[in-house]
């Protein structure tokens, strides 16, 4: 069964894209965000589902669910930097007064195609910021975000088409805050991730530009195991495929791919000591990426020219024991 079919969330439309092994639900009309990715083999939801009563809090805090698109990821000193010339101020957010998490939160994208066919079915979606005023006013410059998500079979694609429709070069950044379940078992799971160093944080979680060593981290090459971890932790990819592997003691693996030439970052996050969640966040730039002295190249900030477009592709993959 490769379709999309319609439902509903607190009143709001959604599209649930069917395979004969997932199926994901979208919410376009509040963030356009993935709320549930449900492994119909093994009966499990995969990403943490929000539920009826948690509406209020979804609409505050959207990054809490799913797989939301952070728009730029991570922290910016309070909130503001200037980027060639053109002064940037994001809503400061934070019990320090810095931004977290971006300017993407719960606009409503506009439906734009649905395609099935032989092998899997997409449901594609576009949002024009300049029809937000509240987002131009931080990000003055114009950008089309167009999002397709695809499913087929065991695996769930998303590629993000970014467009600057503006006269000057955009800075940007995305990433995805996923918030994986471990059923509350953390001592059956583990996490691959090929990394090659930590990032030095201050106090307030923003980064240093410092590259450190992993320390007891070095082991996420081979195998980390998540039961006793507490992790807020960022972390600079290795070179080569930007691949994530969490893996139950019985074989069951959930595959995390991205982009590894746009995609430089990780960020794991447990939420205190792991039990019922891993929150694999793969991000574009570096957290206060604007503002550190370094360059592109390490930072990962992307450079948008005028009408350029920016294709960026994220899949996650269920392998059965």
């Amino acid at each position: 069964m490769k379709q999309v079919t319609k439902g509903h969330w607190n009143g709001y439309d959604t599209y649930v894209l069917h395979s004969e092994e997932l199926e994901v639900t979208v919410l376009p009309r509040l963030g356009n965000q993935a709320i549930s990715v449900q492994d119909t083999l093994s009966g499990r939801e995969v990403v943490r589902r929000p539920e009826e009563q948690d509406l209020s809090l979804f609409q505050q805090k959207p990054y809490h669910f799913g797989v939301p698109l952070l728009v730029p990821p991570g922290r910016i000193r309070q909130g503001r930097f200037t980027y060639e010339g053109i002064a940037y101020q994001f809503d400061q957010n934070t019990d320090n007064h810095n931004h977290i998490h971006g300017l993407h939160r719960k606009q409503a994208w506009c439906v734009t195609d649905i395609e099935e066919d032989e092998d899997g079915c997409t449901l594609t979606s576009e949002l024009l910021t300049a029809n937000d005023p509240h987002w131009l006013e931080q990000f003055p410059i114009p950008l089309r975000l167009q999002m397709s998500y695809r499913l087929q079979g065991n695996m769930f694609t998303q590629t993000l088409e970014v467009t600057n429709l503006g006269e000057h070069n955009a800075p940007f950044g995305v990433g995805y805050h996923t918030w994986f379940l471990l059923d509350g078992q953390p001592e059956r799971w583990q996490l691959q991730l090929p990394v090659s160093g930590l990032y030095g944080l201050d106090e307030q979680l923003l980064p240093t530009g410092e590259l450190q060593e992993l320390g007891n981290l070095a082991c996420l090459t081979d195998a980390l195991p998540l039961q006793g971890t507490n992790l807020d932790t960022a972390l600079r990819a290795a070179p080569g495929p930007a691949v994530a592997n969490l893996v139950r003691n019985d074989g069951y693996t959930v595959r995390y791919t991205v982009d590894e030439s746009y995609f430089k970052h990780w960020v794991l996050y447990t939420k205190g000591e792991c039990e019922q969640y891993l929150c694999i966040e793969p991000y574009t730039w570096l957290p206060d990426a604007p503002n550190l002295s370094k360059r592109d190249d390490f930072t990962g900030l992307i450079r948008i020219t005028p009408d350029e477009t920016v294709r960026l592709t994220s899949s996650i993959q269920i392998l059965q024991p």
